[in-house]
C-alpha cells in the first residue's frame, strides 16, 4: 500500500514540476491560463464560447484548448468565435496533465495570446488533483446538478478560485436553491467567487473573461483555504502559485486506456495508451474535419444553454 501511495505522490509531484515551469514559460510571454473543470453537460462550452466571442470584441488576444475523450464537437463550436482553438483526443484519460498541455501548446498557441482558455474533461474527479499552470481554476456547476454538488466533490470545489453556476435561465423550473448551493460552496471553500451565469440570455456574460484578465495581473486572485492547508501540510510539490498542486492523491494514477480506431473491428484487438497519450486537431474555422479518433458531422452538435 506504501509502494502505490508514493507511487501516487511521485506522479504529482512530477505534474507539480512541469506545471511550474509551463506556468513561468507562459507568465514570461505574458499568456495567462484558465484551467475550466464540470461534469459533462454542465454548459461549459456555451458559456466559453460567448466568452471568446467577447474577447474578440475587446480584441484581447485569446486561444482556446478543449480536451474531450472523443468527438471535435466542442472545437468546432469554439472555432465559430474565430479565435485560435485546438482539440485535444485523450482517448479514455479522464484529465490533462501539465506535461500534455505543454506538448500541445508548443508551435501551436500564438506568441502574442493573452488568455488561453483550457476546457478540461468533463470530470470533477480526476481533473481537480492536476496543477496545469494555471493561473485561475474555475469550477462551473449548472443549476440541474443538484446543490450539494460541492459537498460530494470538495477537492474540486475546494481548490476552485472561482465557481461559475451556469443555466441559471432555468433554475426556477428546476427549483434551484441559490442559497443553499452558496452555502455549500462556503463550506468547502470559504470567500470563494460565485457568479451566475446563463449563456442562452447573456447574464453574467464578460464575467469570466473579466476575472481572467485579473489573474493575468495577479489582482485579487482568491486562495482556497484547502490549498493553503495543503502547503502548511508539505503536501504541496510546487511552488504554491497553482491551486491544484498536491490535490486529489486518493486517485489511481494507473490508467490503461482501450479504443477501438476507427470504430469497431470486430476483431476484438484494442490499443492501449498511456497515461501521457493524447491526440490533436486543430480545426480549421467553420469547417468539416477528418480525423482518425473522431468523426464529426458537418454541423456541429446542438448548443447547450
Amino acid at each position: 500500500m506504501c509502494r502505490v501511495v508514493d507511487l501516487r505522490q511521485a506522479v504529482l509531484a512530477k505534474n507539480d514540476g512541469a506545471a511550474q515551469a509551463l506556468r513561468d514559460e507562459l507568465t514570461a510571454r505574458g499568456t495567462t491560463v484558465v484551467n475550466l473543470l464540470s461534469s459533462p453537460g454542465s454548459g461549459k462550452t456555451a458559456l466559453l464560447e460567448r466568452e471568446l466571442l467577447l474577447a474578440r470584441e475587446r480584441a484581447v488576444p485569446v486561444a482556446a484548448l478543449t480536451a474531450d475523450l472523443a468527438t471535435e464537437n466542442d472545437a468546432l463550436r469554439l472555432a465559430r468565435s474565430g479565435v485560435p482553438v485546438k482539440q485535444v483526443l485523450t482517448d479514455g484519460l479522464c484529465h490533462l496533465e501539465a506535461a500534455m498541455l505543454g506538448r500541445h501548446l508548443d508551435g501551436w498557441l500564438p506568441e502574442d495570446t493573452r488568455l488561453l482558455f483550457v476546457e478540461n474533461v468533463g470530470n470533477l474527479v480526476c481533473p481537480a488533483g492536476y496543477d496545469l499552470g494555471e493561473s485561475l481554476r474555475v469550477v462551473l456547476a449548472s443549476v440541474t446538478e443538484g446543490e450539494d454538488k460541492p459537498l460530494k466533490y470538495p477537492s474540486a470545489f475546494g481548490l476552485a478560485q472561482l465557481v461559475v453556476v451556469t443555466k441559471t435561465d432555468i433554475a426556477q423550473a428546476v427549483e434551484f436553491d441559490e442559497a443553499a448551493f452558496r452555502a455549500n460552496v462556503e463550506r468547502v471553500n470559504p470567500g470563494v467567487e460565485i457568479v451566475m451565469t446563463s449563456a442562452r440570455r447573456g447574464e453574467g456574460l464578460g464575467l469570466l473573461l473579466d476575472r481572467a484578465l485579473a489573474a493575468g495581473t495577479g489582482a485579487g486572485t482568491h486562495t482556497p483555504v484547502m490549498a493553503r492547508r495543503q502547503q502548511e501540510t508539505g503536501h504541496d510539490h510546487g511552488s504554491g502559485h497553482g491551486p491544484g498542486q498536491g490535490s486529489g492523491h486518493g486517485h489511481d494514477h494507473g490508467h490503461l486506456h482501450g479504443h477501438g480506431h476507427g470504430g469497431d473491428h470486430g476483431s476484438g484487438h484494442h490499443h492501449h495508451h498511456g497515461p501521457g497519450h493524447a491526440h490533436d486537431h486543430t480545426p480549421a474555422h467553420g469547417a468539416e474535419h477528418d480525423h482518425d479518433h473522431a468523426h464529426p458531422q458537418s454541423r456541429p452538435a446542438a448548443q447547450t444553454r
